[in-house]
């Protein structure tokens, strides 16, 4: 049994285990630990956990494993968390940051109140339709609101990378959708080889979107920062929403603003909130 520190943080309600590895080795299976800490009621509880570590290109790197024990490539709310503990810990001395993750080095921006770190802007990169690199088998150039059947119904889907893979459908009352029944059909949809993360979103008004979100290996979270960024970038693709506009998204655990430029690269800001430190027993066997 070993001990080992950790910080419990979220972005609009997307909450992750912080494990500080900043000067420290990584001696431990991250992927065994984000099973055993992640579990709601049993354990600490969370989304996953989110290693920070030192990096030989950025001020910092964040791996992120869900709570499966499968690593991620990125998460746009928990890159914000990461951000906000490095400046509040003095890891890092600077209001315009990088990070380095597995789907790049990612520049963000800090605001402050106070000494703290409130919210952070982030530049997620542009958002990507080509299907090689979502991926997504299909026929055309783009999987743009193309017709899929999922448990015997066929929706409008569009296929898009934000470093990870999503599909965006438009709906309405997203409220009432029984995500638990629909969300692992459309996770495992045989057309996503690496699986994909589902996005079930509600127009409100032309700034104004409602979001639900089916995380692959983590199942229905209160935000997603890439399904929010993935979401306005398809609501642009599909002349929903204007380009170069700040859309607000609402999702269960809060908002973001998302803009996404006429080339789609796509930029994010929300808040981050560090909720308690503790110590975790750590059972390797």
């Amino acid at each position: 049994m070993r001990k080992i520190a950790f910080t419990k943080m979220h972005g609009a309600g997307n909450d992750y285990i912080y494990i500080d590895l900043y000067d420290s080795p990584l001696d431990f299976d991250p992927a065994d630990l984000a099973r055993k800490m992640s579990p709601r009621h049993f354990s600490v509880g969370a989304d996953g956990v989110v290693l920070i570590l030192p990096s030989s290109k950025a001020d910092a790197r964040m791996r992120m494993f869900n709570l499966d024990g499968s690593e991620g490539k990125m998460c746009g709310n928990a890159i914000r968390c990461v951000a906000k503990y490095l400046s509040d810990h003095a890891l890092v001395n600077k209001d315009v940051i990088t990070v380095e993750t597995l789907s790049g080095i990612k520049t963000l921006k800090l605001f402050k109140k106070g000494g703290t770190v409130v919210s952070v802007s982030v530049d997620m990169g542009r958002a990507v339709f080509t299907p090689a690199e979502i991926p997504v088998l299909c026929d055309g150039a783009e999987m743009v609101e193309a017709p899929v059947t999922v448990l015997g119904k066929t929706v409008k889907m569009t296929a898009v990378s934000m470093g990870n893979p999503h599909a965006v459908i438009f709906t309405e009352k997203v409220d009432e959708l029984n995500l638990a029944k629909i969300g692992p059909a459309y996770e495992n949809l045989s057309i996503f080889p690496e699986r994909v993360n589902t996005e079930f979103v509600e127009i409100i008004d032309a700034t104004t979107l409602k979001m639900r979100v089916w995380e692959r290996g983590s199942g229905e979270t209160f935000a997603c920062g890439t399904g929010a960024s993935a979401v306005v970038a398809a609501a642009v693709k599909t002349g929903r929403v204007p380009a170069g506009t700040p859309v607000t998204v609402r999702l269960i655990g809060g908002e973001l603003t998302i803009t996404v430029d006429s080339d789609y690269r796509v930029t994010m800001t929300g808040g981050a909130t560090e909720v308690y430190q503790g110590v975790y027993a750590y059972d390797e066997n």
